[in-house]
């Protein structure tokens, strides 16, 4: 199990799971369960009817699209090696296996941040330039944002494996988390892990000003725009589109510098309470966006009311 070279020392590692709560895996297996197939059905039944109704076929429509996609590839990611642990005791992951987990959670979680900033852009378009949306936001251009937003997030996570493919891990290969985290695996090594922890953060911190920053100033844009109005109605309309998109914003940036600040600064925050955050920012998320776009976007609303009563009709007539 110990080399020398240059090469890995290790042709798997071993996943704790929650560590502390070993015993209470069984248990923490149902929320986990439960988010996931939650993921499934919310963001598929999006995606089915964002697909059948031809009124929704709209740009704010085709980035919800994406990132109902990103949510589901996230929850994928993770949800299952998650619950071959609690349930199976399937500790064990191959060396290449946890480097592919690991990119993908990653790339995965800054495309989706690149797609809120998208979605921001959409809200700015609609709001501040309304007779000129259909003519910025063409359907190839909302294509373009979608490539890119994935090409970024594959381009900057990609030296995050191949640094770790050149350190050497000679007595640990046990990682004390649900899944194949970047730093978990790093501070594993054995040699010198300088380079891996910059890049990591600065990763970390580029992504998440640079995208912040500009939501902010779309944001800003458009509340501008918004207290021009002079119809209480006109405001209140206005703002309501943007509801949906801000709750999203909320739901996903709160809990991942939560856990960003916690795994780097909070020394005295638990192991067992930090890996849960960890995992549940990635799983909470994807399961409950369905929900905040179902309830607060009424084309949707409509739409989904529409399909089941349909459902019904038919089964009625058979």
């Amino acid at each position: 199990m110990v080399g020398n070279a240059t090469i890995p020392s290790f042709s798997s590692f071993f996943l704790v799971g929650i560590p502390g709560l070993e015993v209470f895996h069984c248990w923490l297996s149902i929320p986990v369960c439960f988010l996931y197939a939650l993921t499934l059905m919310g963001n598929g039944l999006i995606i089915l009817v964002i697909r059948e109704e031809s009124s929704l076929h709209q740009p704010m429509f085709y980035f919800l699209c994406m990132l109902a996609l990103v949510d589901i590839a996230i929850a994928s990611t993770i949800a299952p090696k998650m619950l071959d642990i609690f349930w199976l005791d399937a500790h064990v992951i191959g060396f290449d296996v946890c480097l592919a987990q690991m990119y993908l959670i990653h790339t995965f979680s800054i495309t989706e941040s690149a797609l809120l900033v998208a979605m921001a852009f959409d809200r700015y378009v609609a709001i501040c330039h309304p007779l000129h949306y259909a003519t910025i936001l063409t359907t190839p251009l909302v294509i373009r944002l979608g490539v890119v937003s994935m090409a970024r997030g594959a381009i900057m996570v990609l030296p995050c494996p191949l640094l770790i493919k050149r350190l050497r891990y000679c007595t640990q290969n046990v990682i004390r988390h649900a899944y194949c985290e970047h730093m978990a695996v790093v501070k594993l090594a054995c040699t010198n892990t300088f380079i891996n922890h910059s890049y990591g953060i600065f990763v970390a911190l580029s992504v998440i000003l640079l995208d912040i920053g500009l939501i902010s100033v779309s944001y800003v844009k458009i509340l501008q725009a918004v207290f021009r109005l002079s119809s209480k109605d006109a405001r209140s309309k206005a703002l309501g589109t943007c509801a949906a998109h801000i709750c999203t914003i909320l739901i996903i940036y709160i809990p991942s510098l939560f856990s960003f600040l916690t795994h780097r600064i909070g020394k005295r925050v638990p192991p067992s309470l930090h890996i849960i955050f960890a995992s549940m920012y990635l799983l909470v998320p994807p399961a409950v966006n369905p929900l905040v776009y179902g309830v607060k976007t009424k084309q949707i609303r409509d739409r989904v009311v529409i399909l089941s009563l349909r459902k019904k009709d038919k089964a009625s007539k058979l």
